[in-house]
Order: C-alpha cells, then structure tokens, then sequence
C-alpha cells in the first residue's frame, strides 16, 4: 500500500557506501529526503544524483538530509558515489525489504520480460516521522526541485 502524506514512514536501517549502518531513526528532529532509485551509475540514476548533489546547499539550508536507496551492494554505492562526487549517503538495499516497506519493489516490464526492481520515488519525511510528501514515479529532474519545495525552500 502507497504511503501518504502523514503516513509514519518505515524504518529501516541499511549500510552505507562506506559500509556503516545509517538509520532512518538517527535523523529523528530532521527533514530527511529518503528516495529510491532503480541502479546505481545508470542514464536516469546519475541524472538524479547529480541533482542532487548540485541542489545540496539548498537542500542543507531548507534543513533537509538526502538519503539514497537502491538495490545495489555497498561496493557499487561506493564506486557510484566516488565517481560522481556524492556528497550524501547512499543506502544498499540488497535483500528490497526496504524497498518493499515503502511499496516502490515493484513488477516492471522491458522488451517483453517481467521482472521485479524499484519504482523511482521520493518521500520526504518530517521531524516527527511522518511522511511529508511522497512522490511515486518522480523523474530524475523532478526530485530535488519537488522535493526544495515541499520543504519550503
């Protein structure tokens, strides 16, 4: 079932691309952009992480901390945020369960072939926890503007 806005957001905790265990629980007071993407170092997920990236000041200024979540291993975190100069956590996800807390693992399609994989959303989640806005099938050029202004940057 789709989060909505007000829905507590799931939490989770997950390793980061330097291997170290982030929880959602540790930003509890903080506006955290938690937000999903299908694989590291693809057209659409480089697209959205240097966004974000480029769009960090406003994001820090707007009190807002950005997390990425896909279902890549650490190592392929780690290679992706190097490589393009990440300056925020990504998460590994690899066993989905996160991804499926927050209903993004979802059955696509390609070419004829249906597989399982993750569905480009964002969520921003408020200080108390609870979903602010959730974005389901956001384009990579959409999430940090969407999610600036539901800050209130």
């Amino acid at each position: 079932m789709q989060l909505q806005k007000g829905s507590l957001a799931p939490l989770f905790t997950l390793k980061d691309h330097d291997g170290k265990a982030v929880s959602l629980q540790d930003f509890k007071g903080r506006k955290v952009l938690v937000y999903f993407y299908p694989k590291a170092d693809t057209p659409g997920c480089t697209k959205q992480a240097c966004a974000l990236r480029d769009a960090w000041q406003q994001l820090k200024d707007a009190g807002v901390t950005v997390l990425g979540i896909s279902p890549d291993t650490v190592a392929q975190q780690k290679k992706f945020a190097d490589k393009f100069g990440l300056n925020f956590a990504l998460l590994a996800d690899e066993d989905h369960a996160t991804a499926e807390a927050y209903d993004v693992w979802v059955e696509k399609s390609m070419y004829g072939k249906t597989y399982f994989g993750v569905l480009r959303s964002s969520f921003l989640i408020g200080e108390d926890g609870k979903v602010i806005e959730a974005w389901y099938k956001i384009s990579p050029e959409d999430t940090a503007p969407k999610a600036l202004a539901a800050a209130g940057a």
